[in-house]
């Protein structure tokens, strides 16, 4: 596998896309998410398992699922190739086993090169969250969150977790919240409204979101007239959420606004970067109820 160098930088607004193959479509997955692309060992059965779950494997003293990518992508009568792979990720507070074609090489590239999907060609129920055009052909980045949340919808935000806070008044505070997947902004809205959290403004990448705070700030008043908190998610089309937070916090007239980092990626391995860009906390998905805590902390 073709390696093109190892992104260390933070808040950069780019990002390192490993590339695999499923039944001769090319696909892409955050090399963050990666913990490692091994040859496929034998896979113990699991009865009345999700029909995307091939089973399950032992890896270095850990058991993990493995999820069969073809019928994750509803190919139903593909075979796997001789070059076959499985990709180990962890995301979410979870580790899993992609099974797929072949993984080829390493792309470094700018978030403002991935095109969010048309609703035309997408749907409701699609898994592709952005579109990388290369020479003669596309990558597809997936949304593996939500490969996982249709497996084990446990897996997924909580409401009823939010509920367990108790009762709430209803509070003023503006937060602006930058997240590119739908499903996830309705969750953050009702959660946030179970909490009280009622004025909000969503965008669906950083760069959208800055835009935004940059227009309050041409109205010659302090911006936390208007905003009192950012909470973002980092993959996002366009801007990711660390070059997001980095801009907030390299601009003196935004620097105070309080930034809550709500990823998947947040892990002990990578916390740093968005220690980096000056993040006041970072949580990981899907910990709503802790979300909800930090933001009572910074703005109540």
């Amino acid at each position: 596998m073709e390696h093109k160098g190892i992104l260390l930088e933070s808040g950069t607004n780019e990002l390192e896309i490993v590339e695999f193959e499923v039944a001769n479509n090319k696909f892409g997955i955050n090399v963050i998410k990666v913990k490692e692309i091994i040859q496929p060992i034998p896979v113990t059965f699991i009865p009345h398992a999700h029909p995307h779950v091939e089973g399950i494997i032992q890896l270095r003293g850990e058991v993990l699922p493995v999820v069969n990518m073809l019928k994750v992508l509803g190919i139903s009568n593909g075979t796997f190739s001789a070059q076959q792979k499985y990709i180990v990720a962890e995301f979410n507070k979870q580790k899993v086993v992609f099974h797929v074609d072949n993984v080829t090489q390493i792309h470094r590239i700018s978030w403002n090169e991935i095109e969010k999907p048309s609703d035309m060609y997408q749907g409701g129920s699609s898994q592709v969250i952005g579109v990388i055009k290369q020479q003669d052909t596309m990558l597809l980045l997936l949304d593996f969150e939500k490969i996982m949340v249709d497996i084990n919808p446990e897996s997924g935000i909580n409401v009823e977790s939010v509920k367990k806070l108790g009762k709430r008044e209803r509070s003023e505070k503006k937060i602006v919240i930058a997240e590119d997947s739908p499903l996830l902004r309705k969750l953050l809205h009702d959660t946030m409204h179970e909490a009280g959290y009622v004025n909000l403004e969503f965008f669906e990448n950083g760069r959208d979101a800055f835009d935004y705070l940059e227009s309050l700030l041409s109205t010659g008043s302090n911006i936390e007239e208007h905003v009192q908190l950012v909470v973002t998610d980092i993959e996002m089309p366009q801007m990711d959420g660390h070059h997001f937070t980095k801009k907030i916090k390299t601009n003196p007239s935004l620097a105070k606004l309080p930034v809550i980092i709500f990823s998947s990626l947040i892990t002990d391995d990578l916390r740093h970067k968005g220690e980096v860009v000056g993040a006041q906390e970072q949580i990981s998905k899907p910990e709503i109820a802790e979300l909800i805590l930090k933001v009572d902390e910074l703005i109540l």
